[in-house]
């Protein structure tokens, strides 16, 4: 068989569904195998970028290696931005790229650029095929990589003179990660550690979700009793009525929890990642971690590590939930719970919907009432973003989508097809600004063509609200941040999808109502919110 062959072969051995991408001169016979294989689908995009996006998310929501591909030169570069997401967002992603013969590797030559050395710092492994007969081990190697903790993005670059190569290989079988626990002795003086303190505070990261954990950390902190705070994407594991709920935390501004994390003796930290915000902007006091993580602490002073639990999150809370766990029920001062209600507008406006003003927050109340349990929201990068963080209540974990290690914009649209690719029973609803809306908008094609049936919510303002509010703030005017926008129903209609506008929150209820007991297409909702 054609090296191509055996490649496509190994991707299918490895569980692959989907591949996203756009096809190049490079990879033409990469393409030519895959048009053969009746396990793994070609999703044809319109941008590389958008290609990185939906495997990053598909990976997320999948519990797969989300697969993208491009070819060399510009295919490449554009894959850049997504994979970095990824990379920063610990999901598991596997970039195909084309590259040129290696006879042109060493002289100036068209569309070649060292590519290992442009992906290497926004990867966990980035390697070239020097021998065809290697690539069942990189691909074996490269799949295990990017799913093993901490997840990440791996690049495997494809020379163009091997994938025609004719080859006898045969993928290797595929073996379940190891897992590793803490031995008794850590386990019984986190214990004695547990019992010691008055008031511990618990922060959760979005390693709990990845590690299948979040019914072992729920029984820990429903034995615990004491308050907890989640990262932006770990959002949802707890519910949002517990009494230990005290939301999330990561603000650049109004950030209250910290109030009530300040009054800790013991922070317990479960699989939280660094990337989502430095503990230097939340343990200012420097009070002592206890870790519990797949990986030792990333110490510094900030993050007094006093004990570290390192192994398999799931298994680790199940040791610790098998032993002795002292009740550590306690309330931080100032009526924090109450204050975080009001600050964060989570306590929702009983008043009818026509008394309302029409916010952002109101509307998130609105996809919280209406939508079922199983939704999920992809949120694209601006000012909705934050308040998506502070306000919205998902009921469920990992059901709501946020790129806050890289923060990129344009990853709300593509992000929904890869949602809806690897959840298709359950509603996608995409909420992006103007502005990360039309970075990427050439993706609703894709979805159309592919039969995907979610929901845009396109908040229209002219402007990148966010660092318009930061510009005021510093400089008491804005420059640079505005724009004007195409009319957003006539294009939807050119993509072949509904659009419909809401200027109030009445007409915003009446389309989301509207939309979702039929959702058998992509409907757009062009929002107007008040400022």
């Amino acid at each position: 068989m054609k090296v191509s062959d055996l490649m496509v072969t190994c991707l299918e051995n490895e569980g692959v569904e989907f591949i996203f991408g756009i096809v190049g001169t490079e990879t033409l016979d990469l393409a030519d195998s895959l048009s053969k294989s009746t396990k793994i689908q070609f999703v044809n995009v319109r941008h590389e970028q958008g290609a990185a996006f939906m495997a990053d998310v598909y990976g997320r929501l999948s519990n797969k290696v989300g697969v993208c591909l491009s070819t060399l030169g510009p295919g490449a570069t554009n894959l850049l931005t997504g994979m970095a997401s990824a990379q920063l967002d610990h999901s598991p992603v596997l970039a195909l790229i084309g590259q040129a013969d290696v006879g042109r590797n060493h002289k100036e030559s068209h569309q070649y650029i060292d590519l290992s050395k442009l992906f290497e710092p926004v990867t966990k492994l980035c390697t070239q095929i020097k021998e065809s007969q290697t690539l069942p081990t990189n691909i074996r190697k490269s799949f295990r990589l990017a799913m093993m903790e901490k997840p990440g993005a791996v690049a495997v670059i494809l020379p163009e003179n091997f994938l025609s190569e004719m080859i006898t290989n045969m993928p290797l079988p595929v073996m379940p990660l190891p897992k590793s626990i803490p031995d008794m002795d850590s386990v019984k003086s986190t214990i004695r550690l547990l019992t010691n303190c008055t008031k511990p505070f618990i922060i959760l990261g979005n390693g709990v979700i990845r590690q299948h954990a979040v019914p072992e950390v729920q029984t820990f902190i429903d034995t615990l009793q004491a308050p907890v705070t989640h990262s932006f994407m770990a959002k949802g594991i707890l519910e949002k009525e517990h009494p230990c709920n005290f939301f999330t935390f990561g603000f650049n501004e109004k950030d209250e929890v910290i109030k009530g994390i300040e009054q800790a003796d013991l922070i317990i930290s479960i699989g939280f990642d660094f990337v989502e915000k430095l503990p230097k902007d939340w343990n200012k006091r420097k009070i002592p971690v206890l870790h519990i993580d797949a990986l030792p602490a990333e110490t510094n002073e900030f993050y007094p590590a006093r004990y570290e639990l390192v192994g398999n999150i799931k298994e680790t809370l199940q040791l610790l939930n098998e032993s002795e766990l002292p009740i550590k029920s306690w309330e931080p001062s100032g009526n924090l719970k109450e204050r975080l209600l009001d600050v964060h507008k989570i306590k929702k406006n009983e008043q009818k919907s026509a008394s309302r003003p029409f916010t952002i927050e109101n509307m998130l109340h609105c996809i919280e009432d209406y939508t079922p349990e199983n939704s999920i929201v992809v949120s694209d990068v601006g000012a909705h973003k934050v308040s998506i963080a502070r306000t919205y209540q998902p009921k469920n974990p990992n059901r709501v989508i946020i790129s806050n290690g890289l923060a990129s914009m344009g990853i709300a649209i593509p992000g929904s097809i890869g949602a809806k690719l690897a959840c298709p029973n359950d509603p996608v609803i995409c909420i992006t600004g103007d502005g990360g809306a039309l970075m990427n908008f050439a993706e609703i094609e894709t979805a159309k063509r592919l039969g995907l049936s979610f929901i845009i919510i396109v908040l229209n303002d002219s402007m990148l609200k966010l660092e318009v509010q930061q510009m005021d703030q510093l400089f008491g005017e804005s420059y640079g941040v505005t724009f004007e926008n195409p009319d957003f129903i006539q294009l939807a209609e050119g993509f072949g999808i509904e659009g419909k506008q809401a200027r109030n929150l009445d007409e915003f209820q009446s389309a989301l109502q509207e939309s979702l007991p039929t959702l058998e297409n992509i409907v757009l909702i062009e929002v107007f919110l008040q400022s």
